[in-house]
């Protein structure tokens, strides 16, 4: 039986960053067994002390923390506990402070301190919830970008990862035999930004018959069934085209990576 590595997760915030990380690159390593485990808001020396005398037979610590003192001990801990400790920052910090010999400010999750950007991301996630599928002119001229496709090309979750990023994203179905509102068209007239999304046909049903036996409705056969959705994705293609819209396959892309592809899309625009 191949051994379970223990890797210790260690934040003096929430934790995201190293978490992140350390999920990241466990993703390269399908075949090394792993067991993380992560302790947020690390920000006192006793705290730290408790944590450290209980990690047992640990391999790996990765730690994010603005504390030396505190990084100190993780450090100091790993040469007598017999494993290896890592600091996610200090690499980064340090290329900073290099830069102009500033200081940081030692303060913890200061990346959470609510200000204007964040009250910008509150406003732009509660816009992508309140008004899913709107459709109306007032509504999509107040987005910064809005995302248009077939049925099940993830526009709905993008929107809403978008909206966690600060970038007001509005979406609209394209639906058959349908046309698509004048509202739409008004946005795109007043400048604003469209991207199109489309995914294989094969995906598309997958997703789709999964759907329909969620919902209780496996008769709405044409609505999975892959010619059809051939139809559907030439159709939006020919859409795209005569707008002029950039285009993403979202088949092998990850809610975070579509999201990504259109802040370069919008990117590409400001230059």
């Amino acid at each position: 039986m191949s051994k379970t590595f223990k890797i210790i997760l260690m934040s003096d915030a929430t934790g995201e960053t190293v978490t992140a990380a350390a999920e990241a690159v466990a993703s390269q390593f399908v075949e090394m067994p792993v067991a993380i485990t992560l302790h947020p808001f690390v920000r006192s020396i006793e705290r730290a002390k408790t944590l450290i005398a209980g990690f047992g037979d640990v391999d790996l610590v990765i730690y994010t923390t603005v504390n030396t003192e505190i990084s100190n001990l993780v450090q100091i801990a790993s040469k007598t506990g017999g494993y290896r400790a890592i600091s996610l920052l200090d690499p980064v910090m340090q290329a900073f402070e290099k830069l102009d010999g500033s200081r940081p400010t030692g303060q913890p999750g200061k990346q959470y301190s609510v200000d204007k950007d964040y009250l910008e991301r509150v406003s732009a996630i509660d816009y992508a919830i309140s008004h899913d599928d709107g459709l109306s002119s007032e509504y999509l001229r107040q987005a910064e970008v809005i995302l248009v496709g077939v049925s099940r090309t993830s526009k709905t979750p993008t929107c809403i990862y978008l909206a966690y990023q600060g970038i007001r994203a509005a979406n609209v179905p394209l639906v058959p035999d349908q046309p698509v509102p004048d509202s739409f068209i008004e946005a795109l007239e007043a400048g604003v930004p469209a991207v199109g999304l489309i995914a294989s046909p094969t995906r598309l049903s997958q997703i789709r018959q999964h759907r329909l036996k969620i919902l209780g409705n496996p008769e709405l056969t044409a609505y999975a069934e892959a010619k059809d959705i051939q139809n559907e994705l030439a159709s939006a293609r020919l859409f795209f085209e005569k707008h002029g819209l950039p285009v993403i396959d979202v088949t092998r892309r990850s809610i975070e990576e579509t999201a990504a592809a259109v802040r370069g899309i919008l990117a590409k625009r400001k230059i």
